[in-house]
């Protein structure tokens, strides 16, 4: 991408690899997510996506190249440090409590932010008082009720539909007062209904709470209905990007996605798979 042309990123990933053993994740990735946009990362499966998100997150130390967040090189910072700093993340595969309720797993999203010591805690009383009225006030007049999930908020997570669950997940990365909002294939699994209420709370958290949002989704025709911005992987290398339009019509991301470069055939399967 030409110097002219490129964002203002929140988020900078600048010629990052990443190797285990023998295997290359990650090949020389570069891109931005600008601020206050939704950027998706999509490709094939075994594509790096994942390896990726781990990366930006802190689960994984690149071999070589950084990571910028606002500016700050954030590369060697362990994820308690990244959330502080508003980082937070969903995943692939759900990462909640089952044995607890809806809201208990929703506070612990703030546990980066709290400044309750433990003799704070013990006595329950100052601040550690303040702060569980202030958490409890914000996950329930804001979260919970952005996200609709009032009707199951006392409710153990083992018992919800894996949709509702999903939802939870959202929530408790909203608790954290996210400003990079990293969204690991957040509708997969979901049908149709599913895919269109998240997709809808995924643009209203931008629209309305002003979150950059980085995204790594399968379902294409979702992909390119909320993108600002899209990366396509292939390999661990970087594609294509651009926006989702000229990203489909991108004879590279086709021949990635179906083995040739038939334009038409890839429009066709997006079409059968919104109509299903």
């Amino acid at each position: 991408m030409e110097a002219s042309t490129r964002m203002s990123g929140a988020l900078r990933v600048e010629s990052v690899s990443l190797t285990f053993g023998g295997v290359r994740a990650l090949s020389g990735v570069s891109f931005e997510a600008a601020e206050g946009a939704i950027t998706a990362v999509i490709g094939p499966n075994g594509a790096g996506k994942t390896s990726l998100f781990n990366a930006i997150s802190g689960f994984y130390r690149p071999n070589t190249g950084c990571i910028l967040f606002d500016g700050k090189d954030i590369t060697a910072l362990r994820p308690p440090a990244r959330a502080k700093l508003g980082l937070a993340r969903t995943f692939q595969n759900i990462a909640l409590f089952r044995g607890m309720t809806v809201l208990d797993n929703i506070k612990l999203g703030r546990h980066a932010h709290l400044r309750t010591n433990v003799f704070d805690a013990l006595l329950y009383w100052g601040r550690a008082q303040r702060e569980e009225i202030e958490l409890r006030r914000d996950v329930e007049e804001r979260i919970i009720d952005f996200l609709e999930i009032q009707h199951i908020r006392n409710a153990p997570v083992g018992s919800l539909s894996y949709g509702l669950q999903k939802r939870v997940e959202l929530a408790r990365a909203l608790a954290m007062r996210p400003r990079l909002l990293m969204l690991d294939e957040p509708v997969a699994g979901m049908n149709r209904e599913e895919t269109e209420d998240m997709a809808r709370f995924i643009l209203d958290v931008k629209e309305e709470w002003g979150v950059t949002i980085l995204m790594v989704e399968h379902d294409m025709g979702m992909v390119m209905d909320i993108s600002d911005h899209v990366v396509v992987l292939n390999f661990g290398q970087v594609i294509a990007e651009g926006l989702p339009g000229e990203v489909q019509q991108n004879p590279t991301v086709v021949s990635a996605y179906l083995g040739s470069g038939d334009v038409g055939e890839l429009s066709r399967r997006l079409r059968v798979k919104e109509a299903a």
